[in-house]
């Protein structure tokens, strides 16, 4: 039962606030604090993932991969004239999965942690 409604969670749109929190925060070495007087997240002082004023979150990536996004769920992935030529996308937490999200979260704090801290944790930021 438990293996089915975390299949159903993972495959829904929409991820509160506060999930979107716990999967960031679940990272090693991640450090909360503020970024522009909005929620934000840190690995080793470098910026992965913040909060919007109007909700929506903006990480890391690349922008190639911001460019298949866009492409793939642009109801979900975004970006407004400021962050077009800087390596990052927005999002619509209300209008994405879950599952894909924390897929995202983790390349970018992938793209943002030490090479050392990356070098000792395995999927989904275990020790390996």
């Amino acid at each position: 039962m438990k293996s089915a409604r975390r299949a159903r969670r993972a495959g829904a749109r929409g991820v509160s606030y506060e999930a979107m929190r716990r999967l960031a925060l679940a990272l090693p070495g991640v450090e909360e604090g503020t970024c522009y007087g909005t929620p934000a997240w840190r690995v080793a002082g470098k910026l992965f993932a913040r909060l919007r004023e109007d909700g929506a979150l903006v990480l890391r990536t690349d922008l190639d991969e911001r460019e298949r996004l866009m492409s793939s769920d642009p109801e979900a992935f975004y970006v407004t004239d400021h962050y077009l030529a800087y390596p990052w996308v927005l999002v619509r937490l209300s209008n994405v999965r879950r599952d894909r999200l924390r897929a995202l979260i983790d390349s970018a704090w992938q793209r943002s942690a030490p090479k050392t801290l990356r070098a000792d944790v395995g999927p989904r930021g275990k020790k390996a």
